[in-house]
């Protein structure tokens, strides 16, 4: 971690400062940009950390390097784009702690990045125009005990770098999180992120053990000191409506020595509707081990599924098991490639196997424009409706529309054990995603229409009162909180399909920890009216 035991001399002094800071309302008349730099260098300490050097304003030539680091939609990174005022790269505690204090004096909006990943760039762009960001790459320790089987992992850290350090260390560990190595920790944890052992062990949020925060005092909180009711709401209902979040504790999994993949792809003139209405028969009843993701998309005019599966086991078990819950798929033992768990990252995210070190790659190998949208299916969609999305599919060409099964654990846990809601009575969670490489508004206004278009199209046959979505694949079309301070009627627009009947218990906690809504962003979680 970063030193922690060496900031106590300094949060006493912060804490008193900020108990005198008043509330400064962020208007055109809020301080200087001038002011405001001079105020972050007055309360950082200490000296030897100096926070000057991880200042970056527009006059800095290495301004627009380091806020294009970690942009990974392009949609965001056009010349349009609300730009910050300053760039903080933290690198000690006490920076982060000056920028809750100046920030709060004069009025400025924070926004806190880790990975850049946020599919709407909430953690880099904002509608307000006084704000800065406060970037968390550096914070990106990563402490791993196999003895105790845990890790302290910082939240500047990408989950290819747990993922590796965790190899390091053993081949019959790992951690319930996502396929994509290069996203940050951060808000992959706290928005409560899953990956293709969710069947097995659940979400990354329901393995995590311990955290530190920086709260809105400037005070640095562990699990035990800011009480189980933050705990809980930091693991799943979003962290950067609470705080900061430094670190999480996390509970490392059994994997076996060998694990087996498969990635099969069959055409429309293959049995094709059958099989996709067959998968949605089986997919959350399959033994928990076994993870079976779905593509289905548009090649040459004409539809595509991609069956992409993770089995706990090997290739034998596995096609014995596939031969009595999906013997239409037909797979065969030359479809199975064995492999240790941590290539079984490398092959999902098609890295070539045997380059792990590919995991410690902190950007993309490519990027684009995109959109994300989601949803649930609680319900198999009957064969006459699979056909006719078909259709409307190749019509279209875009989104991408991605299946990925429920059941196993993710159907033991109680729907409130978490904010995460999304638990028993989910067939499988929808992505629709769209890629494009055309830049400017036309290209972007196109590929949104499509993208909203399949989603409306999909209305009849997924969940509904509400329609749920799911927090990490942040959507704002399903609503926003204007000039970054949300009433509580406009959170619950989104805070009800993103945590359903959690919401209200993260608006109390947000309330409590949080009064005057300092950590806000367009989808952040809400206050009480009463208490503003």
């Amino acid at each position: 971690m970063k030193n922690i035991s060496n900031i106590a001399l300094f949060s006493f002094f912060f804490i008193a400062l900020l108990d005198s800071v008043s509330w400064a309302q962020s208007s055109s008349n809020s301080s200087s940009h001038q002011s405001f730099i001079q105020c972050l260098e007055n309360y950082s300490s200490p000296p030897s950390n100096p926070i000057s050097a991880v200042l970056y304003t527009p006059d800095n030539s290495s301004y627009s390097s380091v806020l294009q680091a970690y942009i990974r939609n392009l949609r965001f990174n056009e010349s349009t784009t609300p730009k910050p005022q300053l760039i903080i790269t933290a690198l000690h505690v006490s920076h982060i702690q000056a920028a809750i204090v100046c920030a709060k004096l004069h009025g400025v909006q924070m926004k806190i990045r880790s990975g850049g990943h946020d599919y709407e760039g909430v953690s880099y762009v904002s509608n307000v125009p006084d704000f800065f960001i406060l970037d968390m790459f550096n914070f990106r320790a990563i402490n791993v005990s196999i003895e105790d089987e845990s890790a302290w992992v910082e939240v500047g850290a990408i989950l290819g770098e747990v993922y590796y350090r965790i190899a390091e260390r053993s081949n019959t560990h790992g951690f319930p999180a996502g396929v994509c190595p290069s996203v940050g920790v951060g808000g992959y944890i706290s928005g409560g992120g899953y990956g293709n052992m969710m069947r097995k062990y659940g979400l990354s949020v329901d393995n995590i053990i311990d955290a530190q925060i920086i709260d809105v005092n400037g005070r640095i909180l562990n699990r035990k000191s800011m009480g189980e009711d933050l705990f809980w709401a930091i693991t799943g209902g979003g962290g950067a409506s609470y705080g900061v979040v430094l670190s999480y504790k996390i509970k490392l999994v059994r994997v076996p020595n060998i694990v087996t993949v498969f990635r099969v792809a069959r055409r429309y003139n293959e049995n094709f509707t059958d099989l996709v209405y067959k998968y949605q028969l089986i997919a959350d009843k399959l033994p928990e081990e076994l993870f079976i993701r779905l593509n289905l998309n548009v090649v040459n005019n004409t539809n595509r599924a991609t069956f992409v599966a993770l089995f706990l086991g090997n290739s034998q078990e596995l096609i014995s098991l596939m031969n009595k819950n999906f013997p239409e798929l037909a797979l065969n033992q030359t479809d199975c490639e064995q492999m240790s768990w941590v290539e079984s990252v490398l092959y999902w995210t098609n890295l070539p196997i045997g380059t792990v070190s590919a995991l410690l790659n902190r950007a993309p190998p490519t990027l684009t424009y995109l959109k994300r949208k989601s949803d649930y299916l609680k319900k198999p969609i009957p064969k006459e409706g699979l056909d006719s999305i078909f259709k409307k599919m190749v019509e279209l060409q875009f989104p991408i529309l991605v299946f990925n099964p429920y059941g196993g654990k993710m159907a033991e846990i109680p729907s409130s054990e978490k904010p995460f809601p999304h638990r028993a009575g989910n067939i499988a969670k929808l992505q629709y995603a769209t890629n494009w490489n055309e830049n400017g508004a036309e290209a972007a206004n196109h590929y949104l229409n499509l993208t909203r278009t399949l989603f409306d199209y999909m209305t009849p046959f997924v969940s509904m009162n509400p329609r749920e979505a799911f927090l990490n694949y942040r959507d704002l079309d399903i609503g926003i909180n204007h000039n970054g301070r949300n009433s509580y009627l406009e959170g619950a627009v989104y805070g009800v399909k993103y945590f359903k009947e959690n919401f209200n218990r993260l608006v109390k906690i947000k309330t409590k920890v949080d009064p005057h809504n300092f950590f806000r962003n367009e989808q952040s979680i809400p206050v009480l009216p009463w208490r503003k």
